[in-house]
């Protein structure tokens, strides 16, 4: 499958028999070669549920999970992973680079029922972790508890000025002087010009404001940390993993210069399978 027009935008997808990722892996994988040295464009797939109608599919249609590699100038190499949950789309929090040369690069996605996933490229991992931890799926653990408050003697100051510390009596200086080394010029006329004044210049002996030296704060206590709470929100969910119906891949992209090829869609629960076809 080739892109094949510049600044246009593509929908492509494909139905199969509808299945669920319960207690196995779901592996995403396909190629990607970005022929036309791509300067802005998508290079991902995506995956629905039964409900999408293929003959309206548009970039609001509900999907599952979204990934693979995004290009945009400079700014802009990363690969997607957003995984659907609850009605609503959420970004991996990692950052992920892409490749972004003229040749053929597969990409893989391993989600696993322990909520744990993979992502490969070319079958070197690039990223892996926990559901949970690497996308805002659910409320946090811990929130800072709204009744603790910084006691009003704690002292989170490290340093103080030394109370025996004074100011030099002649250190207070102007900060310009006039140059002493100006003369009126012959022309100037004080009934004209007004009273000839020489130009100021930064005075050499100006020391800035003073400050006192700083001295260890024997009170010290460091800073002061909010203390925590567990939050009533959270609520663990052993199913982030789930994908209770996928029935359709598709491609749902905006490239400005066209070339794309992508190759090689395979959606499957075998990651050796995955492996080998990779490697191929």
């Amino acid at each position: 499958i080739q892109t094949s027009q510049d600044a246009r935008f593509y929908a492509l997808s494909n139905k199969f028999d509808g299945f669920s990722n319960k207690g196995k892996p779901l592996v995403v994988q396909f190629s990607v070669k970005h022929e036309q040295n791509i300067d802005c464009g998508g290079g991902y797939v995506k995956l629905f549920d039964c409900s999408l109608d293929q003959t309206d599919m548009h970039g609001e249609s509900p999907y599952e999970i979204m990934f693979g590699p995004d290009i945009c100038g400079p700014g802009t190499k990363k690969v997607h992973v957003i995984l659907s949950y609850k009605g609503k789309n959420h970004l991996i929090n990692k950052d992920i680079r892409c490749k972004d040369d003229g040749y053929t690069h597969f990409y893989t996605l391993i989600v696993k029922p322990d909520n744990t996933y993979e992502v490969l490229i070319d079958n070197e991992k690039v990223e892996s972790g926990n559901l949970e931890d690497d996308w805002d799926f659910l409320a946090p653990k811990k929130i800072k508890d709204p009744n603790a408050k910084k006691p009003e003697d704690w002292d989170d100051k490290a340093t103080i000025p030394d109370p025996d510390d004074k100011k030099p009596e002649d250190w207070d200086k102007p900060e310009h002087i006039p140059d002493p080394d100006a003369s009126k010029p012959e022309d100037w006329d004080d009934e004209m010009d007004g009273e000839w004044e020489p130009p100021m210049v930064d005075n050499p002996d100006y020391k800035g404001e003073w400050q006192a030296k700083q001295l260890d704060n024997p009170n010290y206590k460091g800073a002061w940390e909010h203390p925590e709470i567990d939050n009533p929100e959270y609520s663990a969910d052993d199913n982030l993993h789930l994908r209770n119906e996928i029935c359709t891949v598709g491609f749902d992209l905006w490239q400005v210069k066209s070339g794309t090829i992508f190759d090689n869609v395979l959606i499957t629960d075998d990651i050796e399978l995955a492996s080998k076809v990779a490697a191929e």
